[in-house]
């Protein structure tokens, strides 16, 4: 299992949950490497985390609010354990937008904890 630890990881929230999940990516790249359609990423990362004993809920909808009215909807990529938004892209490098896609489904949902996955790489790493 992955598990990161400095002064600053053992303080964040859902902590272990971000562990499970940034484990079971490294397991669905391992295992399918790059190249794949996002769809194919999302689904094999839910049934990872399902696997694992992790509640994984794909294309949630999610409502948009403008001063309580709804605005408008979309499907998330991924909710892990009603705590965590997974964004997947399968795209050579982040863009800005990408970003910004979390960041607006963080404010949308209301959950703290966001997670961008990123299966469009030949090899892997971790980054801060």
């Amino acid at each position: 299992m992955l598990e990161i630890h400095d002064e600053h990881t053992d303080k964040l929230l859902h902590r272990a949950t971000t562990e499970l999940i940034i484990g079971a990516a490294f397991e669905v790249h391992r295992e399918l490497g790059y190249g794949f359609l996002e769809r194919v990423y999302q689904r094999a990362l839910q049934v990872e985390l399902i696997r694992r004993g992790v509640a994984a809920e794909i294309e949630r909808r999610i409502q948009v609010q403008y001063k309580g009215a709804v605005v408008g909807d979309y499907d998330g990529d991924l909710i892990v354990a009603d705590s965590v938004a997974v964004e997947i892209k399968v795209n050579p490098q982040y863009d800005k937008r990408d970003e910004a896609q979390l960041l607006n489904e963080l404010k949308a949902t209301g959950l703290k904890v966001g997670l961008l996955v990123n299966f469009g790489q030949i090899k892997w790493s971790t980054s801060a």
